[in-house]
């Protein structure tokens, strides 16, 4: 009989033309088939048998479809989000606002939250675990995602703290926001992707014309207005975008600085 270590390691062999962290994948789509948390498998679980629904979760993974949208969730920050197909997976690199953001308001807490571009409420449920008393709005304007985002926002007991709108960034917004946050699309239409997002992750929330830099154009100025005095803007942006994404903002009167990922590339513009 083949144990649970035994297949992992196989699938991981597998899995290893397809993905850069083979192993993590196969563990977490054993972990998911056997219904425990990774730690759990790793740690007691390795000389269980193979569970019926692991071969097929393998098979999908080498047909490309992420390991997020296998699983159902994905851990972003200090929380778990539901993910699956219509939504933008979370990605560690997106980390870096929520780390700037805690390194703005040092000694203070922001008591409002704007996440334009909310996806699954990514950026908007991870601040408002940072900050407990915070409330905030995710806007987006797929409707496939904030179903996502409101199902997230109810599991992590933040429903009475955020609320969430359809809408095209903040042309609908007339207030004003101690934190507002995005992850617009960055992507050049040009640009070729991994098959395993512009496969299955939604278009709109990757491409942004030519160049990539569509959506900036639209938010630098709506973002100007969103600011709150003392407050700051964090917005993602692709690693060789900086100083145009930058330029965008200054131009709104926006003093701006970037923030590196773990990598040590480009990640963020912060503007107040």
């Amino acid at each position: 009989m083949t144990s649970t270590g035994e297949a992992v390691r196989e699938a991981a062999q597998r899995i290893a033309g397809v993905s850069d962290t083979p192993r993590l994948d196969a563990e977490l789509l054993m972990a998911h088939a056997m219904g425990v948390e990774r730690t759990t498998l790793l740690l007691a679980r390795l000389d269980d048998p193979v569970p019926p629904g692991f071969a097929a979760l393998v098979e999908a993974r080498l047909s490309h479809t992420p390991v997020a949208y296998l699983t159902g969730r994905r851990a972003f920050w200090t929380i778990e989000l539901e993910v699956g197909p219509g939504a933008l997976v979370p990605r560690a690199d997106s980390e870096t606002l929520i780390e700037a953001a805690v390194a703005h308001f040092v000694g203070r807490a922001p008591a409002t939250v704007l996440d334009l571009g909310t996806g699954p409420g990514t950026l908007l449920l991870a601040a408002l675990d940072e900050w407990p008393q915070a409330r905030g709005v995710g806007v987006d304007r797929s409707v496939q995602a904030l179903g996502y985002a409101r199902r997230n926002a109810e599991r992590l007991d933040m429903a009475r703290r955020a609320q969430f709108a359809l809408g095209d960034w903040a042309t609908a917004l007339d207030g004003r926001f101690d934190l507002v946050l995005a992850n617009p699309p960055y992507i050049g239409t040009d640009e070729a992707l991994p098959q395993e997002v512009v496969g299955h992750e939604p278009a709109g929330a990757l491409f942004a014309g030519g160049g990539g830099l569509d959506a900036y154009r639209l938010l630098a100025p709506q973002i100007a207005r969103l600011i709150a005095p003392g407050g700051v803007a964090v917005v993602e942006i692709g690693w060789t975008q900086a100083d145009a994404v930058s330029a965008l903002l200054a131009n709104q009167g926006l003093l701006t600085s970037v923030k590196q990922d773990l990598a040590g590339r480009p990640r963020a513009v912060v503007a107040g």
